[in-house]
């Protein structure tokens, strides 16, 4: 699909982890066969609870939000950013925004988490569940502890 009838647009879930690297690298080895652009999200919400944190201020989360985007570009590509990788910052949930965000793209790529491997995270579960989109899970780098796989 593509958004407003322009370019096709892969959107990337990030959260600073070595999975959404991972992703990261993907989204852009996918965008050139498919003539994509690459939205790299990372989004931040306040925690529930958040009556406390509106007293002290809300500012360090979207802080800690942006720096976890630049960093995992950075990690991802070096510097420069490829200029067909365009970093965003929402606030609110990651599912809900990830999942809206599908309406209008042609893939959505998001890092594997959750215990031992074996059960997808919340996020990622929720994507792959009701996306609009076609979605790609991919896992952290293999690394020879855990068998390549």
């Amino acid at each position: 699909m593509e958004a407003g009838g322009g370019q096709p647009r892969i959107i990337v879930g990030v959260d600073g982890s070595a999975a959404s690297v991972q992703a990261l690298r993907t989204a852009r080895a996918l965008a050139g066969p498919l003539d994509a652009a690459v939205e790299a999200w990372a989004c931040w919400d306040v925690p529930a609870g958040f009556g406390i944190y509106l007293a002290v201020g809300i500012e360090g989360f979207e802080v800690a939000a942006k720096q976890a985007l630049r960093q995992a570009l950075a990690d991802a590509f070096g510097s420069p950013v490829p200029p067909e990788v365009r970093g965003r910052l929402l606030r609110g949930s990651a599912a809900q925004l990830l999942i809206g965000g599908s309406r209008e793209a042609a893939l959505l790529i998001v890092g594997r988490h959750g215990h031992a491997g074996f059960v997808p995270g919340s996020v990622s579960s929720a994507c792959v569940s009701h996306a609009h989109c076609p979605v790609l899970v991919v896992p952290a780098q293999a690394d020879a502890s855990d068998g390549g796989r």
